[in-house]
């Protein structure tokens, strides 16, 4: 199955901080939405391809109890060493129809069924983001906008593990995502190619450096 980043989240404890961070740097933020059932809330930048979304608990009873419980959210927002990301992948054809990797069906409240995500079965590994297939997008016409944080161009996200599951290395072929074992849970997000030879590492408010 041919995969793309869709978007990609990192769970903070701090939302206000963090996004209003995020926003003097010149991010565009977009509308927040709360995710009912799932006990969280966001905070969105849109780019023309992609998505870098700020998650937080907003009910923890909810996201312990709730549908989405065995993501295991506020368990990664409060383990130090549990990884803040979560990794939502597309399709980019329909000529090999299935599951890219193996996993198990969340249906949040805030979808009508039969709408439903497949989570790669290594939720169960805190130390590594959470992957997320969304089967029913079928394939999205992307458009690349060159300018100043218009366009998603990659995302190179670190694991603080010596090995990577089965359902990581899976997602090593998606279109603008790299994952590797690395010293520290740590998202690098290019912009616009990179062609201003800009960066900015939020650190150690956000674990995200990115270049523009």
């Amino acid at each position: 199955m041919n995969l793309e980043l869709d978007h990609f989240f990192i769970l903070t404890d701090r939302p206000k901080e963090t996004g209003d961070l995020l926003v003097s740097t010149g991010l565009k933020e977009s509308f927040s939405r709360d995710h009912k059932g799932q006990g969280t809330s966001n905070r969105r930048f849109e780019f023309s391809n992609g998505m870098l979304e700020i998650l937080y608990v907003r009910d923890r009873e909810e996201a312990n109890n709730g549908p989405a419980r065995d993501l295991r959210i506020p368990e990664r927002v409060q383990k130090d060493n549990a990884s803040p990301f979560g990794i939502i992948l597309t399709r980019t054809d329909d000529l090999h129809p299935g599951l890219p990797f193996s996993g198990w069906k969340y249906q949040p409240d805030y979808f009508e069924p039969p709408k439903a995500f497949h989570v790669g079965d290594n939720s169960e590994i805190l130390e590594e983001p959470l992957c997320i297939y969304a089967p029913f997008f079928g394939p999205i016409s992307r458009r690349e906008e060159i300018g100043k944080c218009r366009s998603m161009s990659n995302v190179h996200i670190t694991v603080p593990l010596r090995e990577i599951s089965e359902t990581l290395r899976a997602l090593r072929s998606a279109d603008r995502l790299q994952i590797e074992p690395g010293g520290e849970n740590l998202a690098v997000m290019t912009l616009d190619g990179g062609n201003n030879g800009l960066s900015k590492d939020f650190r150690p408010d956000l674990p995200l450096i990115i270049n523009w």
